[in-house]
């Protein structure tokens, strides 16, 4: 009786229903799980669900408009050592500070392997070379940094699909600081689109950088100037300074 109990506690935990013998995928249940996160305070169970999908031991989600610095600001959630994350702040920091927008943007959801400084000191049984994923979440890009356990062999599938997820995660947790009342109508994209604009961004960038075709983004810029009576992007980006949209 107990062997039963067991076998079926086992396959309960990998997905196996106990009623009808159906099996969910691993992504199937992650998705149930960070589909019940909703705000801030969730956030570190979504990330630990993240992490345990592809078997890594710990995750670091930062920001990438923030100064890297001793204050870690930059820190969205962490379950990393904190002297670890304190000694190689200026390392994240600099390795994004050297990267052209377009490396930045062609890096997206693809991840990359880093290895660890030689002074900074790792728990036991941890690797010194970790992975992380960048993502856009609206007109933030964050990272996530990944620990895995030494000589573990990863998925790419399931890096990929972390990379995807930690965005979707990201936006229904961190929630943009809300903004100054406004006359104007325009939409949350319409207003990401003005902000790249004003960051000297073209209309093939920025398209990369929110995951959408050129004409889309080409359309909400001329129902930006449409709404604010503005004729050109340059006019555009001053209506929205004004109005301290960007």
């Amino acid at each position: 009786m107990e062997t039963i109990r067991a076998d079926v506690t086992l396959r309960e935990s990998y997905g196996f229903s106990a009623v009808a013998g159906e099996r969910k995928s691993a992504r199937d249940l992650l998705l149930q799980q960070l589909g019940r996160c909703a705000d801030r305070t969730s956030l570190p169970a979504g990330l630990r669900a993240l992490t345990r999908y592809v078997s890594a031991s710990h995750y670091l989600l930062v920001r990438h408009d923030r100064t890297f610095d001793t204050d870690i600001d930059f820190v969205v959630a962490s379950d990393w050592p904190f002297d670890m994350v304190r000694n190689m702040a200026a390392a994240i920091g600099m390795v994004s500070s050297r990267m052209s927008e377009i490396d930045r943007c062609s890096s997206l959801m693809q991840p990359a392997f880093v290895q660890l400084a030689d002074d900074i000191a790792v728990p036991a049984g941890i690797s010194r070379e970790y992975c992380a994923i960048t993502v856009n979440v609206g007109r933030v890009r964050m990272t996530l940094l990944l620990l895995f356990p030494e000589h573990f062999i990863l998925s790419q599938t399931s890096l990929r699909d972390v990379g995807l997820l930690t965005g979707y995660l990201a936006s229904l947790c961190c929630k943009p600081v809300a903004r100054q009342d406004r006359d104007s109508d325009l939409t949350d994209r319409e207003i990401e689109c003005l902000y790249w604009i004003a960051e000297g961004k073209t209309s093939d960038e920025i398209a990369v950088i929110l995951g959408i075709s050129r004409n889309t983004i080409n359309n909400y810029i001329t129902s930006v100037m449409r709404k604010t009576a503005t004729k050109t992007r340059s006019e555009a980006i001053a209506w929205a300074v004004r109005n301290n949209l960007v």
